[in-house]
């Protein structure tokens, strides 16, 4: 099923071609899990509550699974209800890419990595706190640095 959608997001222009053009697709499919390939490279979506980062609260930051690219900050999530991995910002607005997405025929924000093109997910404005938006991420799309303890 996740491969037709993915199949769908690249007929509807949903894949992220021009970013990264140096990384052949071939190496990324070496490098990526399939899931984590639909995703980040053909723009799928997982399904909701089944991402591993839905319920993680643990200290540290988020980085981009294709490329370690710093994301967002676990200061920053928090539990939308949605079944996706929720923050109400990123951590440098240089590090990611924001891109209209008209696919399934709405408008939406698409959310890329800066670094390596990898579709993250999307944002929204209706998220808490100052900045009013909602940062929805694929756990697929994501890597977890815990935080180093202090004593």
């Amino acid at each position: 099923m996740k491969t037709f959608f993915a199949g769908i997001m690249t007929l509807l222009g949903s894949t992220n071609p021009e970013y990264n053009m140096s990384t052949p697709q071939d190496e990324w499919k070496k490098k990526l899990t399939p899931e984590q390939y639909s995703v980040c490279r053909l723009g799928a979506t997982e399904s909701p509550f089944s991402g591993k980062y839905n319920k993680h609260y643990e200290k540290g930051t988020y980085v981009c699974v294709a490329c370690g690219q710093e994301l967002f900050g676990s200061e920053t999530k928090f539990d939308s209800g949605t079944g996706w991995p929720s923050f109400s910002d990123v951590k440098n607005n240089k590090n990611v890419i924001l891109k209209d997405d008209y696919a399934f025929n709405m408008h939406r924000v698409e959310v890329l990595c800066a670094k390596c093109g990898s579709h993250l997910g999307h944002v929204f404005d209706d998220g808490p706190g100052p900045s009013g938006k909602r940062w929805c991420i694929n756990s697929t799309s994501l890597d977890f640095v815990p935080a180093k303890e202090t004593k």
